[in-house]
């Protein structure tokens, strides 16, 4: 997939014209405006895998410390920020017009629970409670489970990830993989099918 310019949403610096627009979405029960622009992921609207996720996914706790893994404009990290307050979320992007976007929608609709930063930028000894993605597939198959294994192997010994993937672009092959890689540690399985797309869920640790 390729946004606006003809720019992969994952280059790190987009050089498409920067015209940040308004639109209107709905993100956990809440009517909002935020803002999107060229060279991000579905810069248009919530895409279908991501509406899945904020759809059949799992309830939150109250507090923790969560991660958006490839955070676009923001739409799950809002979602998470939205319906847990009294958690941190880290919206993570390695697209820094998406790191932009994300923080001018958070400032917008008042979340101080958001922190954006690029994946370096987030300290080693921080672990997650939850990690919410809809990965960037099309990177390909080697940088995306290099990507999956750094950041799931963060998950506290109780934490849960949930990944949404499309089933045309390899998810039931993504699915035999997170089993191998996690195989004797953790929970894997598939929550739903829901329009084309798999929800996955990566659970607690099996030691703990």
């Amino acid at each position: 997939m390729r946004e606006s310019g003809g720019e992969h949403y994952f280059t790190e610096q987009p050089s498409s014209a920067f015209t940040p627009r308004s639109i209107s979405v709905r993100l956990a029960g809440h009517s909002v405006d935020v803002f999107t622009g060229p060279g991000v992921f579905s810069p248009e609207h919530i895409d279908q895998g991501t509406q899945v996720l904020l759809s059949e996914g799992h309830d939150l706790p109250d507090t923790g410390t969560f991660l958006d893994l490839g955070c676009g404009w923001g739409p799950l990290a809002l979602a998470m920020a939205l319906l847990s307050p009294g958690a941190t979320v880290w919206a993570i992007d390695i697209n820094e017009r998406s790191r932009e976007l994300t923080a001018r929608n958070a400032a917008h609709l008042g979340l101080t629970n958001v922190i954006v930063a690029s994946p370096a930028e987030v300290p080693s000894d921080i672990s997650f409670d939850v990690v919410w993605s809809n990965p960037p597939i099309r990177i390909g198959k080697v940088a995306l489970h290099e990507i999956l294994s750094t950041w799931l192997a963060r998950l506290t010994p109780t934490g849960d990830a949930l990944l949404v993937v499309a089933k045309h672009l390899g998810a039931p092959s993504l699915l035999t993989w997170l089993k191998t890689e996690f195989s004797g540690r953790r929970n894997v399985d598939r929550i739903t099918q829901s329009r084309g797309f798999h929800l996955m869920h990566i659970g607690r640790s099996l030691s703990g």
